[in-house]
């Protein structure tokens, strides 16, 4: 019996997923669409739930057209778009639309904080400056504008988070993601509780970090019904898609050359000068 990794991407603009074999090679793929709302100048929004929706629908076509049977897929992993800022409630049910990483309306919240908290301080924990694309503006815009939200908050999700979250029922938030996040020690791989509470997030917010390759929790029965695929199959934790993408480029540590893939060789055509 073949064996296959499969992968879903959760993009702005619609969902991919794809089958793998134990070579890197793609044996089947498909995609979904689903749509962006800008409801006011500068905001972006989706429902977290048409993502899932789109994976699922990706998925049955995919399995279909290819002939694979869902016996034969090993693992599943998920990457994402970035920041993300999901709420969920207590009962795992999406509070409202999220912010997407395009969406701008929590520029004032990222000019009142930037005001209180030196740009060096914050640059030197995440790694990243005050700006709205990142999660911790817009929570904190749900906490100013949406308390009746922010209030039924259990926790924040990112969008692969959340889809990994409706496959296992597992709640989880990745490394790579968590740099989208103020409070996000860079260095330590941690949240800095201390930053937590100097920019007002509160850490039960916060998902516990686990690395991205580690495995979140197993394919649900309903989740299995939903996709037409197996109940119990393994799936990670997953991460951003940049992230993603610079490691499927083969960039694995520093001073990597990604023209060079798996053998060290650099493929030097990727590399000519064009000629004006």
């Amino acid at each position: 019996m073949a064996v296959y990794l499969m992968g879903i991407d959760i993009g702005t603009s619609s969902c991919k997923v794809a089958l793998f074999r134990p070579d890197g090679t793609v044996a089947a793929s498909a995609g979904s669409e689903y749509p962006v709302s800008y409801p006011q100048k500068g905001w972006a929004e989706q429902d977290p739930r048409d993502w899932w929706d789109g994976v699922c629908r990706a998925v049955r076509e995919m399995t279909a057209e290819s002939g694979i049977s869902p016996a034969e897929i090993a693992g599943i992993g998920v990457d994402g778009q970035s920041w993300s800022a999901i709420a969920l409630d207590a009962a795992g049910e999406v509070l409202c639309p999220t912010p997407i990483w395009t969406d701008t309306r929590s520029a004032e919240i990222c000019r009142e904080t930037a005001g209180s908290l030196t740009e060096g301080k914050l640059f030197s924990l995440c790694g990243n400056p005050a700006q709205p694309g990142y999660t911790w503006p817009k929570i904190l815009w749900y906490r100013k504008y949406r308390p009746e939200v922010f209030e039924k908050t259990e926790k924040i999700l990112q969008s692969n988070s959340y889809i990994v979250y409706r496959m296992t029922g597992e709640i989880t938030q990745d490394l790579s993601q968590g740099y989208g996040l103020a409070c996000f020690d860079m260095r330590k791989g941690s949240w800095d509780e201390d930053m937590c509470a100097e920019i007002g997030i509160p850490r039960r917010l916060l998902p516990e970090l686990t690395p991205c390759h580690r495995i979140a929790g197993k394919l649900t029965k309903e989740a299995a019904e939903r996709m037409g695929l197996t109940e119990g199959i393994p799936v990670a934790a997953g991460g951003l898609d940049a992230a993603c993408g610079t490691l499927g480029a083969g960039v694995g540590s520093p001073g990597t050359d990604p023209g060079a893939g798996r053998t060290g060789r650099r493929d030097e055509h990727l590399y000519r000068p064009v000629r004006r």
